[in-house]
């Protein structure tokens, strides 16, 4: 009759051993990084030569037309001093917060909403969550034209509406009035964001375990408590990582806002990165162009790190 330590040391001897093992993960993790490693040079290279380029240009007095001539000029720290020292410059950081928020915000209730309700079982509920998704597919300027169409004074959908719900007397021009334009702008943006949104937190409610909700409710919890204490903890991360990277893709928005008002009027719209464009073609003015760029890339970089740096689920449950 077999031993019990007799099969142990058989176990031991067909089993490879501790430094075998280690030797074939690091085997793996080799052939892995070897497939990625020519994607990852070429991203961070690309990258890394185009932030040397940046940074290059905004020390240098540069316009458009002697970008030929672009290292010949000397280097210098004039171009930060104007632009640091300029109003419109925190001017249009001030609109871009602005913008961010309420294109980050809208879309996230909104998103929350149509999560929820797709996270129901009804019938089509497959064909719901793929027509949710379809704004996410429309290029940016298409809606961008569409919503101009739409806020048009005269004969535009929503002054229509408003006049017939009794709301206005007048018509409204959105794009036009510098106390309305930010706000018109906002729209596309969060209807557009919509549906990144809507499928960031359907797949976090997907990961809430039902037990929870179970549990909840036999301790008599109503909808507005299961939502308050289950989902919202539960969708936390996903709350966390959507709202970040949203607010990066808005802060850097070019085609809805220049397409509809190209910053105006009286740059009521002109968000940074529309600012860096009118510097750039507008005003030929490269060096600071460049120079707002590189300041906004360390401003916007150490505000992501501190959010990655809080972005715990404890932190977001102590918010709510």
């Amino acid at each position: 009759m077999t031993s019990p330590r007799s099969l142990e040391r058989a176990a031991r001897v067909g089993s490879p051993s501790r430094a075998a093992r280690r030797g074939r993960e690091l085997g793996r993790k080799v052939v892995v990084l070897g497939y990625l490693a020519p994607s990852l040079i070429a991203v961070v290279g690309s990258l890394v030569f185009a932030l040397l380029l940046l940074g290059g240009i905004s020390l240098r007095d540069i316009k458009l037309g002697r970008l030929n001539a672009i290292f010949e000029a000397p280097l210098s720290l004039a171009n930060y001093g104007e632009v640091l020292s300029d109003p419109e410059t925190w001017r249009s950081f001030g609109v871009a917060i602005v913008y961010v928020i309420g294109s980050t915000l809208l879309p996230f209730i909104a998103g929350l909403f149509t999560a929820l309700l797709l996270n129901q079982r009804m019938p089509g509920q497959r064909v719901m969550r793929t027509l949710a998704l379809v704004p996410w597919a429309v290029p940016g300027i298409t809606a961008t034209i569409a919503f101009v169409w739409m806020m048009q004074p005269t004969y535009g959908v929503f002054n229509y509406m408003l006049r017939t719900l009794g709301l206005i007397d007048t018509d409204v021009n959105w794009f036009g009035d510098p106390a309305l334009a930010l706000i018109a702008v906002i729209l596309p943006t969060s209807w557009k964001a919509i549906p990144y949104f809507t499928l960031m937190l359907l797949a976090g409610l997907q990961a809430i375990p039902r037990e929870q909700y179970e549990a909840a409710q036999v301790d008599g919890a109503g909808w507005w408590a299961r939502l308050r204490w289950v989902t919202l903890p539960g969708l936390a991360p996903f709350i966390l990582v959507a709202t970040i990277f949203s607010a990066m893709h808005s802060f850097r928005d070019f085609d809805f806002i220049y397409g509809s008002t190209q910053g105006g009027p009286d740059g009521a719209t002109e968000t940074v990165a529309v600012r860096v464009f009118n510097l750039a073609f507008e005003e030929f003015d490269m060096g600071n162009a460049a120079t707002l760029g590189v300041v906004t890339f360390v401003l916007v970089g150490i505000l992501v790190a501190m959010l990655l740096k809080r972005s715990s689920k404890g932190a977001l449950e102590g918010f709510l």
